[in-house]
């Protein structure tokens, strides 16, 4: 039953994070589920994530291609600060930062909704100003460089921030936002994960078979993704999110 619920979540999991991000609000409390420690959970969790973020980005490499010209910023920074992140989770425990959490859920459910606004009145009013651009720019690698922060320490939701923060950084497109959201993702686990195994943080066991189904799921629902209008899965990842924070708010400030 162990296996099966485990590979169940990984198929969920894996296809949220493809499609809108916080799969790993199904796997991380599965892993929980069947007696995995909490901290342990939280590392495996993002093991798992990573072969499910890698076959997504594979679904979507001809969208990311058409924004190639960003991967080399948005790669150095993901590696640097997904390992600080990661450093960060061997020190701090998840109580402290788990009330953090839902106001994370919160600015990133305003981002994603209003992104788009927000960049556009940044845009008109920057004119051709060069010291404007570069001061806008900065201030955009360095929200990445917390994002990526946030990813190595607690992976849950990274998704839903980081389609947040492309939409502050004004792109539109949907699948392509879900492609480059998907490279950013693997980049932070890859490096949180070398850290994780170097320090014996992984339950390998039972973190394999959620691999599994994250890897299926994450590649299947890019596949698929195409076929689904832009549209919706803009008015999905809306309410997901609004659910995921009010939860998150619940389990932080009201249990109990």
């Amino acid at each position: 039953m162990n296996e099966a619920l485990l590979l169940a979540a990984g198929l969920i999991g894996g296809a949220l994070n493809t499609l809108a991000g916080g799969g790993s609000f199904v796997v991380f409390p599965a892993l929980l589920a069947v007696g995995v420690p909490p901290v342990l959970a939280n590392a495996t969790n993002t093991y798992a994530a990573l072969p499910g973020y890698m076959s997504g980005a594979l679904g979507f490499r001809d969208d990311i291609r058409r924004h190639a010209g960003r991967l080399l910023p948005y790669t150095l920074i993901s590696l640097v600060f997904g390992y600080v992140g990661a450093e960060v989770l061997l020190h701090v425990s998840n109580e402290a930062f788990s009330r953090i959490v839902p106001w994370l859920m919160l600015f990133a459910l305003a981002l994603f909704v209003f992104g788009g606004r927000i960049n556009r009145f940044i845009a008109a009013r920057a004119g051709t100003a060069r010291h404007a651009r570069l001061a806008g720019a900065a201030l955009l690698l360095a929200l990445l460089a917390l994002l990526s922060v946030y990813g190595g320490f607690f992976n849950a939701g990274l998704g839903i921030l980081l389609l947040a923060y492309l939409a502050l950084a004004g792109m539109t497109d949907i699948h392509a936002m879900n492609g480059l959201k998907l490279w950013i993702s693997s980049v932070v686990a890859v490096i949180a994960v070398l850290r994780f195994a170097a320090s014996g943080s992984i339950d390998w066991y039972h973190g394999s078979i959620a691999l599994v189904g994250v890897t299926i799921g994450g590649y299947a629902a890019a596949r698929l993704a195409h076929r689904v209008p832009t549209g919706l899965i803009r008015v999905l990842v809306i309410v997901y999110t609004i659910g995921l924070t009010i939860w998150f708010f619940r389990v932080a400030y009201f249990a109990g």
